[in-house]
Protein backbone atom coordinates (compact mmCIF):
# COMPACT_ATOMS: atom_id res chain seq x y z
CA UNK A 1 0.00 0.00 0.00
CA UNK A 2 1.61 3.13 -1.48
CA UNK A 3 0.87 6.43 1.48
CA UNK A 4 1.91 9.45 1.43
CA UNK A 5 3.86 11.41 3.75
CA UNK A 6 1.42 14.26 4.65
CA UNK A 7 -2.11 12.39 4.65
CA UNK A 8 -3.71 15.61 5.34
CA UNK A 9 -2.40 17.46 2.54
CA UNK A 10 -2.93 13.79 0.14
CA UNK A 11 -6.42 13.90 1.49
CA UNK A 12 -6.79 17.68 0.72
CA UNK A 13 -5.53 16.77 -3.17
CA UNK A 14 -7.91 13.99 -3.06
CA UNK A 15 -11.15 15.39 -2.21
CA UNK A 16 -10.44 18.31 -4.93
CA UNK A 17 -10.44 15.83 -7.35
CA UNK A 18 -13.75 14.26 -5.95
CA UNK A 19 -15.16 17.57 -6.24
CA UNK A 20 -14.76 17.50 -9.68
CA UNK A 21 -15.82 13.54 -10.60
CA UNK A 22 -19.07 14.60 -9.01
CA UNK A 23 -19.72 17.77 -11.11
CA UNK A 24 -19.97 20.21 -8.65
CA UNK A 25 -20.86 22.86 -9.21
CA UNK A 26 -17.87 25.29 -9.67
CA UNK A 27 -15.54 22.38 -8.45
CA UNK A 28 -12.23 24.16 -9.17
CA UNK A 29 -13.70 26.95 -5.91
CA UNK A 30 -14.29 24.14 -3.60
CA UNK A 31 -11.30 23.98 -0.89
CA UNK A 32 -11.71 20.81 1.53
CA UNK A 33 -10.07 22.50 5.08
CA UNK A 34 -8.27 18.61 5.84
CA UNK A 35 -7.05 19.57 9.70
CA UNK A 36 -6.04 16.73 12.35
CA UNK A 37 -9.57 16.27 14.01
CA UNK A 38 -10.37 15.21 17.39
CA UNK A 39 -9.23 11.76 17.78
CA UNK A 40 -12.93 10.33 19.11
CA UNK A 41 -14.31 11.86 15.69
CA UNK A 42 -11.36 10.13 13.61
CA UNK A 43 -7.48 11.45 11.69
CA UNK A 44 -8.48 14.26 10.27
CA UNK A 45 -11.83 16.31 9.19
CA UNK A 46 -12.70 17.93 6.50
CA UNK A 47 -14.89 21.16 6.97
CA UNK A 48 -14.87 23.37 3.67
CA UNK A 49 -18.38 21.55 2.50
CA UNK A 50 -20.11 23.45 4.53
CA UNK A 51 -18.70 27.07 3.27
CA UNK A 52 -18.63 25.91 -0.38
CA UNK A 53 -22.46 24.43 -0.17
CA UNK A 54 -23.60 27.20 1.66
CA UNK A 55 -22.44 29.78 -0.78
CA UNK A 56 -24.01 27.91 -3.19
CA UNK A 57 -27.69 27.51 -1.67
CA UNK A 58 -26.84 23.62 -1.63
CA UNK A 59 -27.05 20.77 0.74
CA UNK A 60 -24.01 20.20 2.70
CA UNK A 61 -24.79 16.75 3.86
CA UNK A 62 -26.02 16.04 0.14
CA UNK A 63 -22.61 17.65 -1.12
CA UNK A 64 -20.45 15.82 1.50
CA UNK A 65 -22.09 12.62 0.38
CA UNK A 66 -21.68 13.22 -3.29
CA UNK A 67 -17.95 13.71 -2.26
CA UNK A 68 -17.43 10.62 -0.67
CA UNK A 69 -18.91 8.82 -3.33
CA UNK A 70 -16.10 10.46 -5.50
CA UNK A 71 -13.24 9.64 -3.61
CA UNK A 72 -10.72 7.14 -5.12
CA UNK A 73 -10.34 3.71 -4.54
CA UNK A 74 -6.89 4.71 -2.35
CA UNK A 75 -8.62 6.89 0.02
CA UNK A 76 -11.19 4.11 1.12
CA UNK A 77 -8.37 1.87 1.05
CA UNK A 78 -6.80 3.80 3.74
CA UNK A 79 -9.09 4.95 5.60
CA UNK A 80 -12.59 4.51 7.23
CA UNK A 81 -14.46 7.69 5.94
CA UNK A 82 -17.56 8.80 7.69
CA UNK A 83 -20.02 11.98 7.54
CA UNK A 84 -20.79 13.78 11.31
CA UNK A 85 -23.34 16.53 11.42
CA UNK A 86 -24.71 19.11 8.56
CA UNK A 87 -21.43 17.33 6.43
CA UNK A 88 -18.08 17.06 8.24
CA UNK A 89 -16.30 14.52 6.66
CA UNK A 90 -14.09 12.77 8.93
CA UNK A 91 -11.64 10.25 8.14
CA UNK A 92 -9.93 7.42 10.29
CA UNK A 93 -6.68 5.38 9.33
CA UNK A 94 -7.40 1.43 8.83
CA UNK A 95 -4.77 -0.66 10.99
CA UNK A 96 -3.28 -1.56 7.72
CA UNK A 97 -2.84 2.09 6.41
CA UNK A 98 -0.78 2.91 9.86
CA UNK A 99 1.27 -0.51 9.21
CA UNK A 100 2.36 0.53 5.53
CA UNK A 101 2.86 4.32 6.75
CA UNK A 102 4.91 2.66 9.91
CA UNK A 103 7.00 0.55 7.28
CA UNK A 104 7.66 3.29 4.95
CA UNK A 105 9.12 6.09 6.93
CA UNK A 106 11.22 3.71 9.50
CA UNK A 107 14.20 5.84 9.39
CA UNK A 108 15.80 9.31 9.82
CA UNK A 109 16.22 9.54 5.89
CA UNK A 110 12.92 7.94 5.05
CA UNK A 111 11.35 10.53 7.33
CA UNK A 112 13.73 13.78 5.99
CA UNK A 113 13.06 12.04 2.57
CA UNK A 114 9.18 12.52 2.90
CA UNK A 115 9.34 16.20 4.41
CA UNK A 116 11.49 17.63 1.73
CA UNK A 117 8.96 18.31 -0.63
CA UNK A 118 7.91 21.69 1.14
CA UNK A 119 11.04 23.60 0.34
CA UNK A 120 12.81 21.37 -2.02
CA UNK A 121 15.31 23.11 -4.07
CA UNK A 122 14.89 26.47 -2.27
CA UNK A 123 17.36 28.35 -0.87
CA UNK A 124 16.54 30.30 2.76
CA UNK A 125 18.46 32.74 4.76
CA UNK A 126 17.95 32.86 8.54
CA UNK A 127 19.34 35.98 10.33
CA UNK A 128 18.85 35.22 14.07
CA UNK A 129 20.61 35.56 17.61
CA UNK A 130 22.37 39.03 16.19
CA UNK A 131 24.21 40.22 19.25
CA UNK A 132 26.59 43.56 19.32
CA UNK A 133 30.41 42.77 19.02
CA UNK A 134 32.30 43.83 22.35
CA UNK A 135 29.24 43.27 24.59
CA UNK A 136 28.54 39.94 26.41
CA UNK A 137 25.26 38.18 25.25
CA UNK A 138 22.71 37.95 28.17
CA UNK A 139 19.19 36.66 28.29
CA UNK A 140 17.84 38.71 26.18
CA UNK A 141 19.79 37.13 23.54
CA UNK A 142 18.20 33.84 24.14
CA UNK A 143 15.14 33.74 22.39
CA UNK A 144 16.62 34.86 18.70
CA UNK A 145 19.10 32.00 19.12
CA UNK A 146 16.71 29.25 20.28
CA UNK A 147 13.96 29.97 17.72
CA UNK A 148 16.05 31.01 15.03
CA UNK A 149 17.96 27.53 15.03
CA UNK A 150 14.90 25.68 15.55
CA UNK A 151 13.04 27.49 12.23
CA UNK A 152 16.58 26.90 10.36
CA UNK A 153 16.68 22.93 11.64
CA UNK A 154 12.67 22.86 10.28
CA UNK A 155 13.19 24.37 6.69
CA UNK A 156 16.63 22.25 5.64
CA UNK A 157 14.50 18.82 7.09
CA UNK A 158 11.87 19.80 4.52
CA UNK A 159 14.21 20.44 1.33
CA UNK A 160 15.87 23.80 1.85
CA UNK A 161 19.19 24.78 1.68
CA UNK A 162 19.63 27.01 4.45
CA UNK A 163 22.36 29.62 4.82
CA UNK A 164 22.36 30.99 8.79
CA UNK A 165 23.72 34.23 9.16
CA UNK A 166 24.90 36.11 12.16
CA UNK A 167 23.89 39.46 11.45
CA UNK A 168 26.47 41.16 14.04
CA UNK A 169 26.23 44.59 15.39
CA UNK A 170 29.68 45.39 14.71
CA UNK A 171 29.58 48.91 13.45
CA UNK A 172 27.95 52.56 14.65
CA UNK A 173 28.82 55.08 17.00
CA UNK A 174 29.16 53.55 20.55
CA UNK A 175 32.66 52.13 18.78
CA UNK A 176 33.69 55.75 19.26
CA UNK A 177 33.21 55.86 22.84
CA UNK A 178 35.00 51.59 22.84
CA UNK A 179 38.12 53.41 21.16
CA UNK A 180 37.85 56.49 23.74
CA UNK A 181 37.19 53.90 26.75
CA UNK A 182 39.78 51.49 25.70
CA UNK A 183 43.08 53.89 24.70
CA UNK A 184 42.42 55.25 28.69
CA UNK A 185 41.45 52.81 30.88
CA UNK A 186 42.33 49.25 29.27
CA UNK A 187 43.28 46.52 31.68
CA UNK A 188 45.99 44.18 30.26
CA UNK A 189 45.68 41.89 32.81
CA UNK A 190 41.59 41.62 32.90
CA UNK A 191 42.01 41.88 28.92
CA UNK A 192 43.94 38.55 28.82
CA UNK A 193 41.99 37.07 31.34
CA UNK A 194 38.17 37.73 29.91
CA UNK A 195 38.21 39.94 26.54
CA UNK A 196 34.86 40.65 26.65
CA UNK A 197 33.95 41.15 30.00
CA UNK A 198 36.98 43.65 30.23
CA UNK A 199 35.03 45.16 26.61
CA UNK A 200 32.16 45.63 27.88
CA UNK A 201 33.75 47.52 31.71
CA UNK A 202 35.68 50.13 29.30
CA UNK A 203 32.96 50.78 26.93
CA UNK A 204 30.58 51.99 29.92
CA UNK A 205 33.60 53.72 31.34
CA UNK A 206 33.85 55.40 28.03
CA UNK A 207 30.09 56.09 28.12
CA UNK A 208 30.02 57.92 31.01
CA UNK A 209 32.65 59.86 30.32
CA UNK A 210 31.44 61.29 27.01
CA UNK A 211 28.42 62.91 27.93
CA UNK A 212 25.92 64.92 25.00
CA UNK A 213 27.63 68.11 23.92
CA UNK A 214 30.79 67.33 25.98
CA UNK A 215 34.32 67.76 24.59
CA UNK A 216 35.13 64.14 25.21
CA UNK A 217 31.94 63.44 23.33
CA UNK A 218 33.79 65.42 20.54
CA UNK A 219 37.00 63.60 20.98
CA UNK A 220 35.10 59.77 20.80
CA UNK A 221 33.14 60.78 17.30
CA UNK A 222 36.85 61.95 16.04
CA UNK A 223 38.06 58.14 16.85
CA UNK A 224 35.00 57.09 15.31
CA UNK A 225 35.72 59.20 12.08
CA UNK A 226 38.93 57.76 12.35
CA UNK A 227 37.89 54.18 12.26
CA UNK A 228 35.46 54.87 8.84
CA UNK A 229 38.28 56.60 7.66
CA UNK A 230 40.92 53.51 7.67
CA UNK A 231 43.05 54.96 10.68
CA UNK A 232 45.46 51.46 11.15
CA UNK A 233 45.36 51.91 14.92
CA UNK A 234 41.60 52.30 15.15
CA UNK A 235 40.82 49.45 12.26
CA UNK A 236 43.40 46.96 14.39
CA UNK A 237 41.49 47.92 17.49
CA UNK A 238 38.49 47.28 16.12
CA UNK A 239 39.11 44.11 14.36
CA UNK A 240 40.86 42.61 17.52
CA UNK A 241 36.78 43.74 19.02
CA UNK A 242 35.17 41.46 16.18
CA UNK A 243 37.65 38.49 17.24
CA UNK A 244 37.62 38.39 20.89
CA UNK A 245 33.36 38.84 20.54
CA UNK A 246 33.28 35.87 18.02
CA UNK A 247 35.83 33.41 20.25
CA UNK A 248 33.24 34.39 22.91
CA UNK A 249 29.98 34.30 21.11
CA UNK A 250 30.81 30.67 19.74
CA UNK A 251 31.35 29.34 23.17
CA UNK A 252 27.35 30.39 24.00
CA UNK A 253 26.62 29.12 20.64
CA UNK A 254 28.10 25.57 21.12
CA UNK A 255 26.38 24.92 24.15
CA UNK A 256 23.05 25.70 22.33
CA UNK A 257 24.25 23.57 19.38
CA UNK A 258 24.44 26.50 16.76
CA UNK A 259 26.72 26.69 14.42
CA UNK A 260 26.35 30.18 12.00
CA UNK A 261 27.58 29.78 8.36
CA UNK A 262 27.88 33.97 8.03
CA UNK A 263 29.24 36.57 10.73
CA UNK A 264 28.44 38.98 8.49
CA UNK A 265 27.88 41.91 10.73
CA UNK A 266 26.31 45.55 9.37
CA UNK A 267 30.54 46.63 8.74
CA UNK A 268 30.15 44.15 5.93
CA UNK A 269 27.80 46.69 3.99
CA UNK A 270 28.82 49.82 4.76
CA UNK A 271 30.38 50.39 1.49
CA UNK A 272 26.62 48.73 -0.44
CA UNK A 273 24.61 52.11 0.92
CA UNK A 274 26.15 54.29 -1.90
CA UNK A 275 24.05 51.97 -4.23
CA UNK A 276 21.01 51.58 -2.48
CA UNK A 277 20.29 55.44 -2.14
CA UNK A 278 20.91 55.80 -5.96
CA UNK A 279 18.41 53.65 -6.71
CA UNK A 280 15.54 54.61 -4.54
CA UNK A 281 16.01 57.88 -5.80
CA UNK A 282 16.47 56.64 -9.25
CA UNK A 283 13.22 55.51 -9.80
CA UNK A 284 10.23 56.66 -11.79
CA UNK A 285 8.93 57.82 -9.77
CA UNK A 286 11.66 58.15 -7.02
CA UNK A 287 10.79 55.76 -4.15
CA UNK A 288 12.59 58.03 -1.41
CA UNK A 289 12.77 61.61 -1.34
CA UNK A 290 14.72 64.45 0.97
CA UNK A 291 12.70 65.42 3.96
CA UNK A 292 14.07 67.74 6.00
CA UNK A 293 17.29 67.27 4.97
CA UNK A 294 17.03 63.14 5.22
CA UNK A 295 16.48 60.84 2.70
CA UNK A 296 13.41 58.55 3.47
CA UNK A 297 10.76 56.53 1.79
CA UNK A 298 7.05 57.43 2.48
CA UNK A 299 4.30 54.71 2.44
CA UNK A 300 0.77 56.96 2.55
CA UNK A 301 -1.37 53.54 1.33
CA UNK A 302 -0.65 51.97 5.13
CA UNK A 303 -2.63 53.40 8.03
CA UNK A 304 0.46 53.65 10.38
CA UNK A 305 2.91 54.84 8.30
CA UNK A 306 1.21 57.77 6.43
CA UNK A 307 3.03 60.22 8.09
CA UNK A 308 5.71 58.19 9.58
CA UNK A 309 8.53 58.02 7.12
CA UNK A 310 10.91 55.59 6.65
CA UNK A 311 14.45 57.29 7.35
CA UNK A 312 17.41 55.92 5.36
CA UNK A 313 19.97 57.99 5.17
CA UNK A 314 20.02 60.75 8.37
CA UNK A 315 20.37 64.52 7.69
CA UNK A 316 23.96 64.74 8.40
CA UNK A 317 24.87 62.23 5.42
CA UNK A 318 25.25 59.09 8.15
CA UNK A 319 23.55 55.46 7.34
CA UNK A 320 22.12 53.95 9.73
CA UNK A 321 20.01 50.30 10.58
CA UNK A 322 17.78 50.81 7.15
CA UNK A 323 20.46 51.54 5.04
CA UNK A 324 22.42 48.25 6.11
CA UNK A 325 19.37 46.56 6.09
CA UNK A 326 18.59 47.01 2.58
CA UNK A 327 21.86 46.76 1.35
CA UNK A 328 21.34 43.16 3.39
CA UNK A 329 18.26 42.06 1.81
CA UNK A 330 20.17 43.02 -1.86
CA UNK A 331 22.89 41.05 -1.31
CA UNK A 332 20.84 38.06 0.05
CA UNK A 333 19.11 38.23 -2.91
CA UNK A 334 21.47 38.83 -5.25
CA UNK A 335 24.76 36.76 -4.12
CA UNK A 336 22.97 33.82 -1.77
CA UNK A 337 19.99 33.63 -4.58
CA UNK A 338 17.40 33.74 -1.40
CA UNK A 339 13.89 32.51 -2.31
CA UNK A 340 12.97 33.33 1.04
CA UNK A 341 14.77 35.51 4.13
CA UNK A 342 13.90 34.82 7.51
CA UNK A 343 14.55 37.88 10.30
CA UNK A 344 14.24 36.69 13.58
CA UNK A 345 14.05 39.56 16.42
CA UNK A 346 11.65 40.92 19.37
CA UNK A 347 8.28 42.51 18.43
CA UNK A 348 9.45 45.96 19.38
CA UNK A 349 11.46 45.95 15.68
CA UNK A 350 8.20 45.31 14.08
CA UNK A 351 7.22 48.62 12.88
CA UNK A 352 11.00 48.85 11.49
CA UNK A 353 10.81 45.35 9.52
CA UNK A 354 7.50 46.28 8.25
CA UNK A 355 8.61 49.45 6.74
CA UNK A 356 11.71 47.39 5.50
CA UNK A 357 9.61 44.86 4.06
CA UNK A 358 7.45 47.41 2.49
CA UNK A 359 10.27 49.24 0.94
CA UNK A 360 11.94 46.37 -0.49
CA UNK A 361 8.98 45.01 -2.07
CA UNK A 362 8.69 48.30 -4.01
CA UNK A 363 11.91 48.70 -4.58
CA UNK A 364 12.64 45.24 -6.17
CA UNK A 365 9.45 45.23 -8.39
CA UNK A 366 10.45 48.92 -9.58
CA UNK A 367 14.02 47.38 -10.45
CA UNK A 368 12.33 44.42 -11.73
CA UNK A 369 14.67 42.22 -9.27
CA UNK A 370 13.58 38.61 -7.88
CA UNK A 371 11.56 39.07 -4.48
CA UNK A 372 11.74 36.26 -2.03
CA UNK A 373 10.04 35.42 0.61
CA UNK A 374 10.46 37.91 3.49
CA UNK A 375 9.21 36.74 7.10
CA UNK A 376 9.66 39.25 10.05
CA UNK A 377 9.73 36.26 12.95
CA UNK A 378 8.97 37.85 16.40
CA UNK A 379 8.71 36.90 19.73
CA UNK A 380 7.69 38.41 23.49
CA UNK A 381 9.82 39.02 26.38
CA UNK A 382 11.05 36.81 29.20
CA UNK A 383 9.83 37.57 32.52
CA UNK A 384 10.36 36.77 36.03
CA UNK A 385 7.86 35.48 37.82
CA UNK A 386 6.77 38.56 39.19
CA UNK A 387 6.05 39.70 35.48
CA UNK A 388 8.83 41.90 35.35
CA UNK A 389 11.78 41.78 33.09
CA UNK A 390 14.02 38.89 34.05
CA UNK A 391 16.82 40.52 35.73
CA UNK A 392 19.93 39.68 38.78
CA UNK A 393 19.27 40.03 42.00
CA UNK A 394 20.81 43.48 42.19
CA UNK A 395 18.86 44.73 39.21
CA UNK A 396 21.23 43.64 36.31
CA UNK A 397 21.17 42.15 33.09
CA UNK A 398 21.29 38.28 33.55
CA UNK A 399 24.32 37.22 31.22
CA UNK A 400 23.26 34.37 28.90
CA UNK A 401 26.62 32.27 30.00
CA UNK A 402 25.42 32.61 33.75
CA UNK A 403 21.92 31.37 32.73
CA UNK A 404 22.91 28.43 31.13
CA UNK A 405 25.83 28.01 34.29
CA UNK A 406 23.20 27.99 36.53
CA UNK A 407 20.75 25.63 34.64
CA UNK A 408 23.21 23.18 34.35
CA UNK A 409 24.33 23.41 37.81
CA UNK A 410 20.16 23.13 39.00
CA UNK A 411 20.38 20.09 36.60
CA UNK A 412 23.19 18.34 38.61
CA UNK A 413 21.25 18.85 42.07
CA UNK A 414 18.52 16.85 40.43
CA UNK A 415 20.31 14.07 38.79
CA UNK A 416 22.94 13.56 41.94
CA UNK A 417 20.00 12.99 43.86
CA UNK A 418 17.79 10.92 41.85
CA UNK A 419 21.17 8.50 41.16
CA UNK A 420 21.09 8.25 44.39
CA UNK A 421 17.94 6.48 44.83
CA UNK A 422 19.22 3.74 41.90
CA UNK A 423 20.09 0.66 42.88
CA UNK A 424 24.04 0.76 43.66
CA UNK A 425 24.52 -1.09 40.81
CA UNK A 426 22.95 0.99 37.92
CA UNK A 427 23.89 4.29 39.45
CA UNK A 428 26.17 6.78 37.05
CA UNK A 429 29.38 7.80 37.42
CA UNK A 430 29.86 11.38 39.26
CA UNK A 431 31.17 12.15 35.32
CA UNK A 432 27.88 10.40 33.52
CA UNK A 433 26.03 12.51 36.02
CA UNK A 434 27.53 16.11 34.91
CA UNK A 435 27.22 14.90 31.09
CA UNK A 436 23.17 14.33 32.05
CA UNK A 437 22.75 17.64 33.88
CA UNK A 438 25.06 19.35 31.50
CA UNK A 439 22.43 17.72 28.94
CA UNK A 440 18.85 17.88 30.36
CA UNK A 441 20.21 21.87 31.95
CA UNK A 442 20.68 23.58 28.26
CA UNK A 443 18.13 21.42 27.12
CA UNK A 444 15.82 23.02 29.79
CA UNK A 445 16.41 26.38 28.93
CA UNK A 446 15.89 25.57 24.90
CA UNK A 447 12.60 23.71 25.51
CA UNK A 448 11.22 26.63 27.60
CA UNK A 449 11.67 29.24 25.53
CA UNK A 450 10.72 26.89 22.06
CA UNK A 451 7.35 25.44 23.89
CA UNK A 452 5.97 29.19 24.18
CA UNK A 453 3.88 30.82 21.31
CA UNK A 454 6.56 33.06 20.41
CA UNK A 455 4.68 35.96 19.73
CA UNK A 456 4.05 35.56 23.72
CA UNK A 457 5.97 36.86 26.37
CA UNK A 458 6.87 33.72 28.84
CA UNK A 459 7.97 33.19 32.12
CA UNK A 460 11.38 32.12 33.22
CA UNK A 461 10.66 29.35 36.00
CA UNK A 462 13.48 27.10 37.20
CA UNK A 463 10.99 24.43 38.96
CA UNK A 464 8.55 24.17 35.76
CA UNK A 465 11.70 24.19 33.08
CA UNK A 466 13.06 21.19 35.09
CA UNK A 467 10.31 19.25 36.08
CA UNK A 468 10.17 15.32 35.12
CA UNK A 469 6.54 15.94 34.16
CA UNK A 470 4.43 18.33 32.30
CA UNK A 471 5.45 19.68 28.93
CA UNK A 472 9.26 19.83 29.68
CA UNK A 473 12.55 18.89 28.12
CA UNK A 474 13.08 16.40 31.04
CA UNK A 475 10.27 14.76 30.64
CA UNK A 476 10.45 14.38 27.05
CA UNK A 477 14.33 13.37 27.96
CA UNK A 478 13.19 10.78 29.97
CA UNK A 479 10.67 9.37 27.74
CA UNK A 480 13.47 8.81 24.90
CA UNK A 481 15.95 7.09 28.11
CA UNK A 482 12.57 4.93 28.72
CA UNK A 483 12.48 3.65 25.07
CA UNK A 484 16.41 2.91 24.73
CA UNK A 485 15.56 1.31 27.73
CA UNK A 486 13.37 -1.29 26.54
CA UNK A 487 15.54 -1.85 23.77
CA UNK A 488 18.77 -2.74 26.11
CA UNK A 489 16.07 -5.36 27.56
CA UNK A 490 14.90 -6.72 24.97
CA UNK A 491 18.86 -7.08 23.12
CA UNK A 492 18.02 -5.47 20.18
CA UNK A 493 18.85 -1.99 18.56
CA UNK A 494 15.93 0.01 16.76
CA UNK A 495 17.81 0.55 14.15
CA UNK A 496 17.63 -3.53 13.32
CA UNK A 497 13.97 -3.61 13.64
CA UNK A 498 14.01 -0.63 10.71
CA UNK A 499 14.45 -3.51 8.36
CA UNK A 500 11.83 -5.85 10.58
CA UNK A 501 8.50 -7.01 8.33
CA UNK A 502 7.24 -9.24 10.58
CA UNK A 503 5.34 -6.79 12.57
CA UNK A 504 1.63 -6.57 12.11
CA UNK A 505 -1.06 -4.15 11.85
CA UNK A 506 -2.09 -2.10 15.58
CA UNK A 507 -4.85 -4.06 17.40
CA UNK A 508 -5.38 -2.97 21.24
CA UNK A 509 -6.90 0.51 21.52
CA UNK A 510 -3.89 1.69 22.61
CA UNK A 511 -1.63 0.41 20.16
CA UNK A 512 -4.01 1.80 17.27
CA UNK A 513 -4.08 5.27 19.06
CA UNK A 514 -0.05 5.65 19.28
CA UNK A 515 0.07 4.35 15.39
CA UNK A 516 -2.48 7.14 14.87
CA UNK A 517 -0.62 9.99 16.97
CA UNK A 518 2.98 8.41 15.10
CA UNK A 519 1.18 9.08 11.44
CA UNK A 520 0.95 12.91 12.33
CA UNK A 521 4.04 13.68 12.71
CA UNK A 522 4.35 15.13 9.65
CA UNK A 523 1.45 17.50 9.51
CA UNK A 524 3.06 18.65 12.89
CA UNK A 525 6.32 19.50 10.86
CA UNK A 526 4.02 20.89 8.31
CA UNK A 527 2.18 23.32 10.47
CA UNK A 528 5.30 24.36 12.87
CA UNK A 529 7.64 24.86 9.22
CA UNK A 530 4.09 27.20 7.48
CA UNK A 531 3.70 28.94 10.60
CA UNK A 532 7.51 29.76 11.48
CA UNK A 533 5.95 28.56 15.24
CA UNK A 534 7.97 25.75 16.85
CA UNK A 535 6.03 25.17 19.42
CA UNK A 536 3.13 23.49 17.64
CA UNK A 537 5.90 20.66 17.35
CA UNK A 538 6.91 21.19 20.91
CA UNK A 539 2.88 20.76 21.43
CA UNK A 540 3.28 17.24 19.08
CA UNK A 541 6.07 15.74 20.97
CA UNK A 542 4.75 16.42 24.63
CA UNK A 543 1.13 14.75 23.32
CA UNK A 544 3.14 11.53 21.83
CA UNK A 545 5.04 11.17 24.80
CA UNK A 546 1.95 11.03 26.79
CA UNK A 547 0.17 8.29 24.53
CA UNK A 548 3.10 6.24 24.60
CA UNK A 549 3.06 6.00 28.40
CA UNK A 550 -0.47 4.80 28.24
CA UNK A 551 0.59 2.18 25.36
CA UNK A 552 3.56 1.78 28.09
CA UNK A 553 1.38 1.42 30.37
CA UNK A 554 -1.50 -0.93 28.71
CA UNK A 555 0.45 -3.20 26.68
CA UNK A 556 3.58 -5.31 28.09
CA UNK A 557 5.98 -4.79 25.19
CA UNK A 558 8.45 -7.67 25.81
CA UNK A 559 6.11 -10.55 25.78
CA UNK A 560 7.21 -13.58 24.94
CA UNK A 561 4.53 -14.40 21.40
CA UNK A 562 7.19 -13.36 18.77
CA UNK A 563 4.64 -11.50 16.66
CA UNK A 564 2.90 -9.58 19.58
CA UNK A 565 6.64 -8.36 20.99
CA UNK A 566 7.80 -7.97 17.27
CA UNK A 567 4.68 -5.16 16.53
CA UNK A 568 5.04 -3.24 20.33
CA UNK A 569 8.81 -3.09 19.49
CA UNK A 570 7.65 -1.51 16.46
CA UNK A 571 5.70 0.81 17.86
CA UNK A 572 8.58 1.54 20.75
CA UNK A 573 11.21 2.04 17.42
CA UNK A 574 9.19 4.43 15.73
CA UNK A 575 8.07 6.36 18.88
CA UNK A 576 12.40 6.43 19.81
CA UNK A 577 12.70 7.91 16.01
CA UNK A 578 9.64 10.47 16.06
CA UNK A 579 10.69 11.77 19.58
CA UNK A 580 14.40 11.96 18.74
CA UNK A 581 14.06 13.84 15.15
CA UNK A 582 11.78 16.10 16.56
CA UNK A 583 13.76 17.31 19.69
CA UNK A 584 17.03 17.46 17.56
CA UNK A 585 14.91 19.75 15.00
CA UNK A 586 14.19 21.27 17.89
CA UNK A 587 17.62 21.89 18.34
CA UNK A 588 17.99 19.78 21.57
CA UNK A 589 20.44 17.08 22.22
CA UNK A 590 18.86 13.70 23.39
CA UNK A 591 20.13 11.13 26.07
CA UNK A 592 20.22 7.07 25.92
CA UNK A 593 20.22 7.08 29.49
CA UNK A 594 18.67 9.02 32.45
Amino acid sequence: MHVAFHLAVDLDTSLRTAATTAGLADAAAFTPEVRTADPKHGDFQANGTLGYAKARKLNPRATAEQLVAALPASVRDAYEVSIAGPGFINFTLKPAALLAWLQSFSTPEALATGAAAAHAGQTWVVDYSSPNTAKQMHVGHLRSAVIGEAICRLLAFTGARVIRDNHLGDWGTQFGKLIYGYKRWVNAEALADDAIEELERVYKLGHAATPDDSPELDEARRELVALQNGDPTNVALWKSFSEVSLAAFQKIYDRLGIQFDYHLGESFYNDQVERIYHELTATHPPLAEISEGALVVFHPEHPRFKTQPFLVRKADGASNYASTDLATALYRTEHFRADGIVVVTDFRQGDHFEQLFLTVKKWFVAKNYRLPELHHVTFGAVTGEDGKALKTRDGGVIKLKALLDEAEERAHAIVTAKNTERPEADQFSAEACRTIAQTVGIASVQYADLSQNRSSNYVFSWDKMLALDGNTAPYLLYAVARIHSIFRKAGVTPAELALNATATAPETPAEIMLARKLAKFPDALRIAGESLRPHFLCLYLFELAGDYSSFNSADKVLVDDPVLRARRLMLCARTLLTLETGLHLLGLRTLTRM
